[in-house]
């Protein structure tokens, strides 16, 4: 009543004045300011992070109120930087900000769910069998219980049951599976363990434990440069963005830094107060473009033809016509450019490059005993054949020379990188050129596609008593690049006017950039390297890398860098950015997500390959190998199909492979038995016999493809699946809108090495299980949706390149409804496993086959030319010429014990990574008293690993990074193979031991480890392939230093041992497909690209009402005015997309931003958020990926050969996407399928 009363004497509260009547007092009621304060009331604050894949990995202060999550904001308590480097916060984004909405929201996962169909089945088959594995076995067993529920994935109709039952049905499946095919049928697929690493290795162990498949992602993703494992044998280690601020001069190419590296951008920013210059480059005007000095568009797809036109200005301006004396001594001692290549015969007399000379080419090996074919030769200024320290073979079986200083056979010694004054005669040799292939879309500038230019050559007498002409890589990279030295070169260019590959000129004809901009900024560039010794830099991003030839797009770039000093160098080199890859405490996490402390070796798959051949997608291949082949290559030695690189790659070891044999590989031990042999002789024995075929030739015969599949922490088929119609139709089995044909055996290129079926298998997973927090585009396709802890509910860890700290994930409040963390989800899953498989599965010997991997003595498998077993070309040796092939010891009723416990491998083995190793016994010791031990069963002693802290405090004091002691030890063991003492860069951190209650008070700076090139210090931001110049640590290569030669057979087939301009490949999406009805709109072929949004991070936040909000509320295509006029489509109409792989729709938005000839659609808006029906293909729309298919590239396949071996999501097949073309139209209607419209779409469709 007083508040009523209050109302009315409203203008009597007035009391006296002040400030000259500017002021007043009131006397009125202030009882309003109760409400204010209790909103912004909390009961508590809890530290944690996003683990979202967007390598902010931002530390967030987490407000709880009632139990209950209420808002979040950015915590500012990081350690502070050096007086001279800007702090690190405020880091955080508007995406991460609205967060907490999906702890309460309608998409909330909050209860397991399961098919209503497979439900049905399920509980009816176990009526029938009390056993739940035969239960489960009757419905496999009859094809229509399976089709019927298969048939309708995507469509819905899902039923709450609950934990006990889902995960009995699904160890019943996995039994089932193992027992009847084996256990690589069940895989699991999940990305960027860096985002929450426990999540990660819960699913990961488990599979490991029964031995199925654990998935790549990073290639898949097509965040894989290949390019850096090429040049540095590393997947990829790039510098923290604070080393941004130590630069002089930054090209951001093809990298928004402010929308996709938000909370770093303000070191882009801050960097300019110094005086630095920065250059944006990308094909639309992008949000860098704003921040930087200038902005340079070229065409899509042509970024090699920019970044070799500018290579062309360095060499001829800071090498030949006024030589750095730094650029020439950094080229000289920490790249191949002084190394010899043999050069062979053409038929016309001229050479085409060969491989590098080697110490066993030379009489007596030059001295070498250990590795000769492994060692690479060089010519010093002396005149004389050296072997420098530091190449591949001297790494693997001696010690102490494996380095960079500048000695040879012992002696001190100086290499020449030229030949030229030291050269016995100039001859020509031939180049392939690409840059001539007509595409209607791209331009060309015709050439002969051989170009023979002139270089010194020296001839050398070999061991056999032969002559061999050779050349130095120094001297071919010149040649290439088209750089005039007064030999006598009709073929190179005089000035930078001539339109000869690589000139400005040239490169603005392909690119569209004025030449003398190249000029001007490629000078800039050097020449800033020059003055401050390398601090020039290039920050890259996916949209280089989503291009079929993106090594090229790269090794451009990188060139560029090589060649000014810069890589190493604090404040320049190689800056890519893509996922948040960067595992920091990596060596002490493996052990854990793939139970290396039970079993050794875990399976492990490319992504790239799993999908192009299980989703059939190898069955619509229309590139050929012949159209990517050298001119100069022999095409006859080349099958036509890409699948049949990929199986050679496997049949030899290069690549893995899953499934991996044709039978069960459970079963090959009784078989061994009787016939006397180990279990990996007798596979080796049936494989060469043809007894025994591997899986991956005979693709559709029933039981080589995966049978049960996980997916955690991802949204494969919302976000990352290409070819996402393909996946529909092969793998789920259900309804897809793909518009192309199947080649057929009698159309298109036959495959040689795979048995073509004439029906291909639809629906060959028969069981899809996704964990995640909310309904994604996979959950709807899923057959069972397990509800996962959000990452303000469950304990976990973070770390990003872009920062040197590791963060929690920690639970502010208790999983919400009935969701539970991932490692509580498999940890459930793995007792209902070990209680499911008795009787079925015991103690069994399992037969794994290995490839050659990186990092290991198998990286020296062949060392000069290929050859394959099952040709006769050569003995099946194991681990040589094929995988190795190794029997691991399963105890399936154990499975449980052992993923809740570290097991007895870390005390008899170690621990290491990257090709060191040390002792582990103090932290296992240590561990057991920290987690206490398992009192009974199989695991008896053990510590335990019961929780998601324990995992953490497992991988803390197992990892270099987070434990000092450890990375003594770890500098230690790399200093026996180098020769060298590094043990100074981690002993005044020995003491330093990170928990996991640490890292909870405040963000924790990890330490300084061998297995990574940079420094964790007070002095230096890390920067990549710092330890390499700085210690003198060879990089992972065939020489030891940056690669740019690369020798491998195929490499030159393909006409890649060096770098070169390959315009985007015809994927012929749109002149090959079916022919579409039309509507009565005009249709254009566009460029097809997928950039990362502004308002998510890949799918997720593309459904948060908040961010749906501030962007148009949907999925959306941005064109340009020149087409969108053409096209009559004007902003916020609706549109279709559509090619042979399939259709989407989404609102156009006309933008002048967007070039003419291309498209964007921002990666990855769901299809679950407001898309209405397709005219082409009379379903709902697609999503981005409904119009992609993967075309693999034969170069990543190889494997074996140095730093081109694979390793897990090291190298490999990479799934690229933007050499695609789409058909745009506007829509006449659109309608939202509900029955009547659905109606009318199928009917316009006939």
């Amino acid at each position: 009543m007083s508040k009523l009363l209050d109302r009315f004497r409203y203008f009597k509260q007035k009391g006296e004045t002040f400030a000259d009547g500017h002021g007043q007092v009131m006397h009125s009621n202030r009882d309003w300011e109760d409400s204010y304060r209790q909103r912004w009331q909390f009961d508590k604050i809890v530290r944690s992070t996003h683990g979202v894949n967007c390598t902010g990995s931002c530390s967030w202060k987490i407000y709880v109120k009632n139990g209950l999550v209420t808002w979040e904001i950015q915590q500012t308590d990081y350690p502070r930087t050096r007086p001279d480097l800007p702090n690190h916060e405020p880091r955080g984004c508007p995406r991460g900000a609205s967060y907490s909405w999906y702890l309460y929201s309608a998409n909330r996962l909050k209860y397991p769910l399961i098919r209503k169909r497979l439900i049905e089945l399920w509980r009816e088959a176990l009526k029938q069998h009390n056993d739940p594995v035969l239960a489960w076995a009757s419905i496999m067993n009859d094809p229509q219980k399976c089709l019927s529920y298969k048939q309708v994935r995507g469509r819905g109709g899902f039923i709450r049951s609950n934990w006990q039952e889902l995960n009995q049905l699904i160890a019943a499946a996995n039994v089932w599976t193992i027992k009847t095919y084996g256990p690589d049928r069940v895989a699991g697929f999940s990305p960027i363990p860096a985002m929450s690493m426990v999540s990660y290795a819960a699913g990961t162990r488990y599979l490991s434990l029964l031995g199925g498949t654990c998935l790549s992602f990073y290639d898949w993703y097509c965040d894989l440069p290949p390019a850096s494992p090429m040049t540095w044998g590393e997947q990829t280690d790039v510098p923290e963005s604070a080393d941004w601020y130590n630069s002089s001069y930054i090209i951001a190419w093809g990298s928004n830094v402010p929308q996709t590296r938000t909370p770093d951008a303000h070191f882009f920013t801050e960097v300019r107060y110094k005086g630095t210059k920065t250059i944006a480059i990308t094909p639309d005007y992008s949000e860098v473009a704003k921040l930087c000095d200038q902005w340079l568009a070229p065409k899509q797809g042509t970024d090699s033809a920019l970044a070799m036109a500018m290579g062309h200005v360095i060499l001829k301006e800071f090498h030949l016509d006024n030589p750095s004396d730094y650029f020439i001594n950094y080229c000289r001692r920490y790249s191949d450019m002084p190394m010899l290549v043999m050069l062979e015969t053409r038929e016309d007399g001229s050479y085409v490059p060969g491989r590098m000379i080697r110490a066993s080419d030379l009489v007596d090996g030059l001295g070498e005993s250990n590795n000769p074919q492994w060692k690479t030769v060089a010519v010093n200024t002396a005149g004389e054949l050296v072997v420098p320290n530091g190449s591949i073979g001297f790494r693997w079986g001696e010690k102490g020379k494996w380095n960079l200083e500048s000695i040879a056979a012992g002696t001190e010694t100086e290499l020449s990188l030229t030949l030229l004054g030291q050269h016995d005669t100039v001859a020509g040799v031939a180049f392939p050129y690409f840059g001539g292939i007509e595409n209607p879309h791209f331009r060309s500038v015709k050439h002969d596609p051989v170009l023979v230019r002139q270089l010194p050559v020296k001839n050398l007498t070999l061991a056999d008593g032969s002559n061999c002409p050779v050349v130095s890589v120094y001297d071919l990279v010149l040649a290439n690049y088209g750089l005039d030295r007064g030999l006598e070169d009709e073929s190179s260019a005089k000035d930078y006017a001539e339109i000869k590959p690589y000139t400005p000129a040239w490169g603005e004809q392909i690119t569209g950039v004025p030449r003398q901009y190249i000029e001007t900024i490629a000078r800039e560039f050097a020449d800033t390297a020059h003055k401050t010794h390398g601090r020039s830099m290039i920050i890259l991003g996916a949209g280089v890398n989503h291009w079929y030839h993106m090594d090229m797009n790269y090794r451009g770039m990188i060139n560029m860098l090589i060649f000014c000093g810069c890589v190493g160098q604090s404040g320049g080199g190689w800056a890519h950015y893509v996922g948040q890859e960067k595992l920091r405490p990596q060596t002490g996490w493996l052990p854990l997500a793939f139970a290396l402390d039970w079993n050794r070796p875990p399976r492990q798959m490319n992504s790239t390959s799993f999908f192009y051949n299980h989703s059939s997608q190898w069955r619509y291949e229309k590139v050929t190998a012949q159209e990517l082949l050298s001119p100069l290559a022999d095409a006859s030695k080349y099958s036509g199909h890409l699948i049949d690189f990929n199986v050679r790659a496997e049949r030899m070891g290069w690549l893995p492979s899953a499934p991996q044999l044709g039978r069960n590989p459970l079963s090959l031990k009784a078989e061994a038995d009787k016939a006397g042999l180990s279990p990996a002789e007798f596979t080796a024995q049936a494989l060469k016999s043809g007894e025994l075929r591997m899986a991956c030739e005979q693709p559709d015969n029933g039981s080589n493809h995966p049978r049960n599949l996980f997916v955690w922490r991802s949204n494969l088929l919302g976000s990352s699946g290409k070819g996402h119609e393909y996946m529909q139709k092969y793998l789920l089995g259900t309804e897809s809108g793909i518009q192309g044909e199947e080649l057929g055996p009698t159309e298109g290129i036959q495959p040689e090495e795979v048995e073509w079926q004439t029906a291909a298998i639809e629906g060959k997973l028969d069981l899809l299980v996704t964990l995640d927090f909310r309904m994604s585009s996979t959950c709807l396709f899923s057959d069972i949706v397990l509800p996962t802890a959000t990452w303000y509910e469950k304990d976990d860890m973070n770390t990003s390149d872009m920062h040197p700290f590791i963060h929690p994930l920690s639970a502010a409040v208790d999983p919400a409804w009935e969701s539970r963390s991932d490692w509580e989800i498999y940890k459930g899953i793995a007792k209902a496993f070990s209680q499911v498989c008795v009787g079925h599965l015991g103690k069994e010997t399992d037969v794994v086959l290995q490839p050659l991997l990186h990092d290991s003595p198998a990286e020296l498998s062949q060392p000069c030319e290929v050859l394959d077993w099952r040709k006769g070309e050569c003995d099946l040796i194991p681990g040589k010429t094929a995988p190795n092939i190794v029997a691991v010891e399963r105890d399936y009723p154990a499975t449980y014990e052992r993923f809740t416990s570290l097991g007895p491998l870390m005390d008899k083995l170690g621990n290491g990574g990257k090709g060191i190793s040390w002792n582990t016994q103090v932290e296992i010791d240590f561990l057991g008293k920290l987690n206490y031990t398992k009192r009974d069963g199989p695991a008896q002693g053990r510590p335990l690993i019961d929780t998601a802290i324990d995992a953490s405090e497992v991988i803390l004091a197992l990892a270099p990074e987070t434990n000092g002691h450890v990375a003594v030890k770890a500098w230690q063991a790399l200093g026996e193979i180098t020769g060298r003492e590094h043990t100074h860069l981690a002993l005044h951190k020995e003491d330093e031991k990170i928990r996991f209650r640490d890292i909870q008070a405040q963000p924790r700076k990890i330490i300084s480890s061998p297995t990574w090139s940079g420094l964790e210090s007070d002095h230096v931001s890390y920067n990549a392939g710092y330890t390499n110049v700085h210690e003198l640590i060879p990089w992972r290569t065939l020489s030891g230093r940056q690669q740019l030669y690369q020798d491998h057979p195929w490499m030159r087939a393909f006409g890649e041992s060096l770098v070169a301009y390959r315009p985007p490949i015809d994927t012929r999406s749109v002149s090959e497909m079916r022919q579409i009805p039309p509507n009565g709109f005009p249709e254009k072929a566009l460029n097809f690209l997928t950039p990362h949004q502004k308002w998510g991070i890949h799918s997720t936040y593309s459904e948060n009402l908040l961010m749906l909000t501030l962007s148009r509320g949907g999925p959306i295509v941005w064109i340009s005015e020149t087409d969108a006029r053409e096209l009559t489509i004007v902003d916020n109409d609706w549109v279709e997309v559509f090619n042979a792989n399939g259709a989407l729709t989404a609102r156009a938005v006309v933008s002048q931003r967007v070039p003419p000839g291309m498209t964007m659609m921002y990666h990855a808006q769901e299809r679950i958020m407001n898309i209405p029906g397709s005219e082409v293909t009379g379903m709902r729309g697609g999503i981005h990926n409904s119009v992609t298919r993967v075309c693999p590239k034969p170069t990543h396949m190889i494997g074996g050969y140095a730093q081109l071996a694979w390793g897990f999501n090291y190298y490999g097949t990479v799934g690229s996407n933007r050499d695609e073309f789409i058909m745009i139209r506007k829509m006449k209607n659109v309608n939202w399928l509900d029955d009547e419209g659905r109606d009318q779409v199928q009917e316009a469709k006939k």
